[in-house]
């Protein structure tokens, strides 16, 4: 894998309310999203340094945009309705990483220049550990 931009992205793909993936790259400006893991303190009095073990894994997505209600493909179709978990696709360079995430706020902001936005922050739903695939 080479190093490479983060221009025109391959998939970014999220359930609306029935299910069905809308594939919302169109309609969102940025993304920022994280697959942290929780470390463990695990350090006994025989030490004299720091030991740790990886704990639980995690999984944050925070995408924002351009308020778009088409039928097809629209983020608004997607956060209009928060109440069920969704599955999240996101492909970059060949790289996949597919999970799923309850979205926690649809924010719509409406900015002094006339524009409009959205943004929706989701976490991790079903605790399976997010793993790129290629």
């Amino acid at each position: 894998m080479a190093k490479e931009n983060g221009l025109a992205w391959t998939r970014l793909d999220i359930d609306d309310e029935a299910g069905t993936a809308q594939d919302v790259r169109s309609a969102t400006n940025t993304l920022e999203f994280a697959t942290p893991r929780a470390v463990l303190e695990v350090t006994g009095l025989d030490k004299s340094a720091m030991e740790r073990l990886h704990g639980l894994a995690d999984f944050s997505i925070s995408p924002s945009g351009t308020f778009d209600d088409a039928t097809a493909d629209s983020p608004h179709d997607c956060f209009a309705d928060l109440s069920a978990e969704r599955d999240v696709g996101i492909t970059v360079s060949a790289q996949l990483l597919d999970v799923k995430a309850l979205f926690t706020d649809y924010s719509l902001n409406r900015g002094n220049d006339g524009s409009l936005t959205w943004s929706a922050p989701g976490v991790l739903s079903d605790g399976t550990v997010p793993n790129w695939t290629v």
